[in-house]
């Protein structure tokens, strides 16, 4: 699907070749959360970020034995047929790494780098060393900015500047500045370096989405490299989900970002893939990109006090989501499907009709059947025990009917002659 919202324009930065910016479709990553030095644990985790939809995988490289694993981990994911690029977080002593552990340097896809930690007093000078070892592997970097961790010499300075000044600003709009003035710096001291203009990704994440809001803002203003987006420290559950959602959503829908993470605290030993599929609904809601038929369902009223509706919601979504590894493949297209499931007459019929393919389910001490919508005209009418089943095999033959590539093209042939006729 081709998103109506326009887009900042930005060069394209190659990464494992998957295009970020220039247009391309905004990409989704995500980062492991087990010990790196674990090859076997994080190759697994990488295959099912991948899986669940990430098209770039981060992995932390904090020390030795992290780095020694990185070919391993690489490696693995090939033998499995996975071709996900994987990058590199590297803070403090990722000069050391890179230069101790060429292998590693050679495997990853791309270097993350945060400016304001690369290695105390000779900061620009680690900076430097991992720039020419970008450039020696020929591989991209992302000059990555965060509240947190910012330069503390540059955050000094400045705020020293604004204190001597006859107009001094909030310290929040130094901050703001500083993060700005960091990132834009590195980028212009790693192409000093002589790494190209296209090789480079900048981010500035923040934990409040205000503030998120209007660094990106400041930065895309200044500059055409592409951007990654992210509430860092988002949060968990709800609080995260909303939080990432509001403040990527202002941005995206302003044209800023090319590539976007969402940054939610699993519960213990919960689903690290989550943050994936939050990632992905961003977009879809917003009509960038598509990643799997979409299910719109009433909230329920006192019109459907029977949860059956609901439970024939949550049954089609999950169906859906088990059949798209096998969907996406033999049927191109079906991401962008519609499906419509409705509780009551109010609304149902016409929300149905809007679909794809829709049904609309009896509310309370409404006559107990269920009309089936495909295409905006009435298909049939469920009636009994089985109208679950009997709505998910209309479902399957409405995709083996209308995604199916053979199929379509016999369609386009016979429209074709009708039309010569």
């Amino acid at each position: 699907m081709t998103g109506t919202l326009s887009r900042r324009a930005s060069i394209t930065t190659v990464v494992g070749g998957v295009k970020v910016g220039g247009g391309a479709p905004i990409v989704v990553q995500s980062m492991t959360n087990t010990d790196t030095a674990d090859a076997i644990a994080t190759a697994d985790q990488v295959v099912a970020l991948n899986e669940a939809g990430s098209e770039l995988v981060r992995v932390t490289v904090n020390n030795e034995g992290a780095a020694a694993a990185v070919p391993e981990i690489v490696d693995r994911l090939r033998q499995r047929g996975f071709s996900v690029p994987v990058v590199g977080d590297f803070h403090y002593n990722g000069h050391l790494l890179l230069a101790k552990y060429p292998a590693c340097a050679d495997a990853l896809a791309k270097y993350r780098i945060n400016p304001g930690n690369v290695g105390g007093k000779r900061r620009d000078e680690n900076f430097r060393t991992i720039v020419r070892i970008a450039l020696d592997h020929d591989k991209p970097v992302r000059i990555g900015v965060n509240w947190g961790s910012l330069d503390q010499d540059l955050l000094t300075e400045m705020m020293d500047i604004n204190a001597r000044s006859t107009a001094p600003v909030e310290a929040r709009e130094v901050y703001l500045e500083a993060m700005s003035a960091s990132a834009l710096r590195s980028a212009e001291l790693a192409e000093e370096v002589g790494l190209s203009h296209d090789r480079i990704i900048i981010s500035a994440k923040v934990s409040g989405v205000q503030d998120l809001v209007d660094v990106y803002r400041r930065i895309a203003a200044r500059c055409d490299y592409p951007l990654h987006l992210g509430l860092t420290e988002a949060g968990m559950g709800m609080k995260g989900i909303v939080a990432s959602t509001a403040g990527l959503s202002i941005l995206l829908a302003e044209g800023i970002g090319d590539t976007i993470r969402v940054s939610l605290t699993p519960r213990p030993n919960g689903d690290r893939t989550e943050e994936v599929r939050v990632a992905q609904q961003v977009l879809q809601s917003l009509g960038l990109r598509s990643f799997a038929p979409q299910v719109t369902a009433c909230p329920g009223c006192g019109r459907t006090t029977s949860t059956f509706f609901q439970h024939m919601a949550e049954d089609i979504q999950s169906y859906i989501r088990e059949q798209m590894p096998v969907w996406r493949d033999s049927f191109p297209g079906v991401e962008e499907m519609k499906v419509a499931v409705m509780g009551c007459v109010v609304n149902g019929p016409g929300e149905s009709k809007h679909a794809n393919i829709g049904i609309s389910l009896p509310g309370t001490f409404e006559e107990p059947k269920a009309p089936v919508y495909v295409d905006g005209a009435l298909l049939t009418t469920l009636r009994g025990e089985t109208i679950v089943a009997d709505f998910l095999r209309i479902l399957e033959d409405y995709v083996a009917s209308h995604y199916d590539v053979g199929a379509r093209a016999s369609r386009a042939a016979g429209v074709a002659y009708e039309s010569v006729r």
